[in-house]
């Protein structure tokens, strides 16, 4: 079993490219570009996406051009499309429960509230795909949740954040080679 899709969730626009909301953007367009991957506009997946040539076969790579609650709209359609099995994505978005800085990788799962987690949930009709959950830490009240992920992050969570996603894009080859244990491992390790 290996990921054939890798759906970095955000906000599409200038206005929200440097908020919170969207450290999986980061995480795909540094990926895209380590992978030497060109981005296309592709509106019958509602996204941009690249296709990469992988040791372990052809994958995708997809930013929806969405809003962040209607994620599953791209996630689905190029799922659909290409015959890609749930156990076969992994979504990489920002997550309030984790603190900044830090990476947690699983599969399936709830959603925590998770408006772009809980439309993909709705479009594949399962929650069994691989997440990875950059942490962007809690505004401390639920009230302040949606300002707070809709703003930049400081110059110093930005780093944190920076620094996770460098991190994440080293355990990605364990993470394609379909050694979860070991991608596991290295993610959650503080080191």
């Amino acid at each position: 079993m290996t990921i054939r899709l890798i759906a970095g969730l955000g906000n599409p626009g200038r206005e929200y490219e440097h908020t919170r909301h969207n450290a999986g953007f980061w995480f795909v367009d540094e990926l895209a570009w380590q992978w030497k991957a060109v981005w296309k506009e592709e509106k019958k997946y509602a996204g941009q996406v690249a296709r990469v040539a992988h040791e372990n076969g052809e994958v995708w790579l997809l930013k929806p051009d969405t809003f962040m609650n209607l994620s599953g709209k791209a996630v689905g359609a190029l799922a659909q499309f290409y015959k890609i099995r749930p156990e076969e994505i992994l979504v990489v978005h920002d997550e309030l429960d984790i603190p900044c800085g830090r990476i947690r990788f699983k599969r399936g799962g709830g959603n925590g509230g998770h408006n772009g987690l809980k439309d993909i949930q709705a479009k594949l009709g399962t929650a069994d795909f691989y997440r990875l959950r950059l942490g962007i830490g809690h505004p401390g009240d639920r009230n302040l949740v949606s300002a707070y992920v809709l703003n930049k992050p400081s110059a110093e969570d930005r780093q944190k954040i920076d620094e996770a996603v460098g991190k994440s894009l080293k355990g990605l080859p364990l993470v394609m080679a379909g050694d979860f244990e070991a991608a596991t491992r290295f993610l959650h390790s503080h080191a």
